[in-house]
Parts: structure tokens; sequence; C-alpha cells
């Protein structure tokens, strides 16, 4: 797990802790969790890009429900590549989460607590966060084959016709995250940056 990250800070070292969640991931759980902490995450969690968040927001507007339960749910921003034989999935691993940016406030205020991606994330998305005890956790982008071994089942639940990026449902084992942004805002990547440069 820790050959895979390279933004564990020396300097914040005795702070930062291994930790093992299961899913759902609740306001109890993401309290918990600190800027830097390394996650390993077993249960269900959805995937799901920016096309089907597109789609999920569009159905908002109309009135329709939510075709996925989003109270307590981690959203992977995913889409795998096709999945070899004997296997439930290809390789897995994270999308830009920007690309997600402008989703993102509205699902986590109906109640998503967690998502998984690589990269920076808007201030809208930080207070998001922060105002619902949410997460974002990145997962290490350039890995999706040994992040695939994590996923034990894979199965689509709606929007079957946008290939890759169809939202799934997938059962995952100690996959490995780092927390980025934790619930009280506090973000990995800023304090990186001013760690090193002090």
């Amino acid at each position: 797990m820790k050959t895979l990250f390279s933004l564990k800070s020396s300097a914040r070292m005795e702070d930062i802790m291994d930790k093992h969640i299961t899913t759902p991931i609740t306001e109890e759980v993401t309290k918990d969790l600190k800027s830097g902490d390394y996650v390993y995450i077993t249960g269900t969690i959805y995937v799901a890009r920016d096309a089907a968040h597109k789609r999920m927001i569009e159905a908002l507007q109309r009135g329709e429900e939510l075709p996925i339960d989003i109270k307590d749910s981690t959203i992977y921003y995913m889409g795998p590549s096709p999945a070899r034989e004997g296997r439930p999935i290809g390789s897995a691993g994270p999308t830009t989460a920007t690309r997600m940016d402008r989703y993102a406030p509205t699902l986590l205020d109906l109640g998503e607590k967690a998502m998984i991606g690589k990269g920076k994330r808007s201030k809208e998305v930080v207070d998001a966060i922060v105002r619902n005890h949410a997460v974002y956790f990145a997962a290490v982008g350039g890995a999706g084959a040994l992040l695939s071994k994590c996923i034990t089942k894979s199965e689509i639940v709606c929007y079957e016709d946008l290939g890759a990026e169809a939202i799934r449902k997938i059962e995952i084992k100690d996959f490995p995250v780092i927390v980025v942004i934790d619930s009280q805002g506090d973000n990995l990547y800023e304090t990186a940056v001013k760690e090193f440069a002090g």
C-alpha cells in the first residue's frame, strides 16, 4: 500500500494513520478520518463518471428520483476497461475528479458521503464536503490493474447505454485510498505543498 503513495509528509508522519473502514461510510466514520490518512475500504460502492453524473442531475431537475441510494454512499470516479475472462472488471484506475465538480455539491447535499478520484477539487466541492461532513479520497493513478484486484464483484445498475460510463455497483475488499480532503476541509494537496516549500 505505502509503495503506491508519495504524498505522505515526513513532517506529519506521526499524525498519519492507516485505517480500515467498511461501507456505508457515515458521518461517524468521516469525522474520524484526517487528511493524509491511508484508508482501506471494504464493502459496496458505486462507480460513475461525468456522463452518469450529468444524467443524475438532469433526473433531479425533472423531479425524478435518483437511480441509486445516495444516502451515505461512496462514488468512485472510474470507467473500467473490459474485464478479462474470469475477472469481474478490467483495469480500474481513477478519473480526474474535476470533471465531476459541477455535479458533486448537489449529490453531497443529498447524502453522498465519500468520493474517490484523483486530482484537486473546486472550492464549491470543498465547501460541500465540509457542509455535509463528507470526505474526498484519492486513488493512485496509473495503478488501475493493481486496484482492480481489490474489486470482487461488479454489476451495471443503470445507464447501460453509456458503456464504460454506466453506473456500476462494485464490491471491494481493502481498496487502498488516501484522505485528501477531510470533513473539516483540511486538504492534503495544500498542506503538502506548504510543508515541502517550508
